[in-house]
Parts: C-alpha cells; structure tokens; sequence
C-alpha cells in the first residue's frame, strides 16, 4: 500500500517529547479525578443506608477536606454524636482549615447530633469499617491527584506554545494541558480548521435525505478531548463577549444549551487553529469581529 498508493496517505503526525509528557500526565490527572467521582459516589451510597447525618454535615462534597477528615475520626454515627466543639475544630486545623474554624465546627457538631433513622445496631459496625476504608482510599486519591496536577503545570509551562494556548478564553493551566494533550503539537497535523473541528468532535453532522434535513452531534470523539473543549466554552461564556454574544444567537434560534455550547466550542477551536497556524495569541476582537459587526 505504501509503494502503490502512497500519496493517497500522509505520514504519521509525531508530537514533541513535552507534548508527549503533558499528554501522560494529563490523561493520569483526568483518570484520577474520575475515579475519585466514582468513589465518593460510593461513599455517599453508602453513608445514606447508616449515617445520614454525614450527609447534612457536609453535602455532596465528600472528597472536601473537612469531610475526608472528620469521618476518619468518626466514621458511625454514635462517634459522630460524641465528638466535642474542640475535637472537632482540633481536627479541621490538622486538615488544613484556617479560617471559619469554630463556625464551621459548631455546624458540623449540630448536623451529626441531629436526629437521624438508625440503622439496625449489628451491622453499623460492618457499615463504619466500608467507610473507613472508602475514606482512606479517597484521601490518598485526593493528595495524588495534587501530585498529577502539578506534573501536569510544569509539563505544560515549558512546552513553547504555552502562552498561546493560555491566551484562549476558558483555558488555565489544567484545561489548557489537556486540549494541547489531546490536539498534539504537530505542525502538519490538520489540514486546515475544518480538520481540527472535525478531530474535536464539535463539528456537528449533518444528514438529508429527500426533504428532511437533521443536523445531529458527534458522538464518536475523544471524550477527553470534548470534555475539556466543552468547560473550555462553559468558562468562556464568562470571560468572551464574544462568546457570550455567539452562544445567545443559537439560543435566540430555538437551540438547546448544549448545542449552543457546541457551537461555540466549535468555534473556539476553529480560532486557536488559525492562533496555532499564525503564532500569535489570542485576540477578542478578531476573534469574534463577525459579531462585532452583527451587532
């Protein structure tokens, strides 16, 4: 195939060596926050079957380091009722807390004395020790995601279109790695925008047979790639007039707001190509001069 059609093909995109690290590191970060959802879903299962209470002392956040910290000392409810103002806010200083400390004990104190439907009192125990031991493993997993993200900034810091890529509205230091990650730093790539957009799965397909016409979204992507394009443009709502002004057109044209999300995501991209292409950061007003003039 290679001697017969070869310029049928283009030879295989090679990313740099920083690429190459920013992808692992970033992909390993992405995994572990991930499995970090997977669990304190887990764990919040679980606490609602025993210790509801837990549930109104700390909310959804349960991988928060006040919660991580207090159900480790008191992972039943009879310990939770037993812990003193003082216990609680000497652990919340341990954790790191270093302000709101007898504020936020004292509301941790009432939550866990609250009334609350017991479990029956033989399998409490059985419930606390699957606690204790979710609540480890999240802690552990909460310090190594910290570990992954600043492997992931040091990575991404010394690539050299670092400051491109952080120009773009919606991208930090995290966002911005994975899109580079997932995109790659290959020159000759993508064709063109149109190549890119398609890649990033934005793009959307549009199907016509006879008088019907549907326009449909792509479902087969990247997911690493569409989740960070999609908080990419979620951020920029707040941060691009731009933005904002393209997103409100699709949604004055009867559009849902994931489709108009799309669309500026799709958007987006098609900008930092042309950034990507030129060398040059980006810019809100020619970006989006179109708008401008629109409006």
């Amino acid at each position: 195939m290679v001697r017969i059609d070869r310029a049928h093909h283009r030879p295989v995109a090679g990313d740099s060596q920083i690429a190459e690290h920013v992808k692992v590191a970033a992909r390993a970060h992405q995994t572990m926050i991930w499995s970090r959802v997977r669990q304190v879903n887990a764990l919040r299962s679980l606490l609602r079957e025993y210790y509801p209470a837990a549930l109104v002392a700390f909310g959804t956040d349960l991988a928060d380091r006040d919660a991580l910290a207090i159900l480790a000392v008191a992972p039943s409810p009879e310990q939770g009722r037993r812990l003193s103002q003082a216990r609680i806010e000497s652990v919340l200083r341990r954790a790191g807390r270093q302000r709101n400390i007898a504020v936020t004990a004292a509301k941790i104190k009432t939550a866990l004395a609250s009334e609350q439907l017991n479990a029956r009192p033989g399998v409490v125990p059985a419930y606390a020790a699957s606690a204790s031991a979710l609540i480890a493993v999240l802690t552990t997993m909460v310090a190594q995601t910290e570990v992954l993200a600043e492997q992931v900034e040091q990575g991404f810091g010394q690539h050299p279109d670092v400051e491109i890529y952080r120009s773009q509205p919606g991208l930090g230091p995290i966002l911005g790695a994975r899109v580079l990650a997932e995109f790659g730093d290959d020159p000759d790539r993508y064709l063109d925008a149109r190549s890119r957009k398609n890649y990033s799965g934005m793009s959307p397909i549009t199907r016509a047979s006879g008088t019907k016409r549907v326009v449909l979204a792509r479902h087969a992507r990247n997911r690493r790639l569409g989740d960070a394009l999609l908080r990419q443009a979620f951020s920029a709502l707040q941060t691009s007039p731009g933005a904002r002004a393209y997103y409100d057109q699709h949604r004055a044209r009867k559009a849902t707001h994931n489709q108009a999300l799309r669309a500026v995501a799709n958007r987006l991209v098609g900008i930092l190509h042309g950034c990507l292409a030129s060398h040059t950061r980006y810019d809100e007003h020619r970006a989006w001069h179109d708008q401008a003039a629109a409006a």
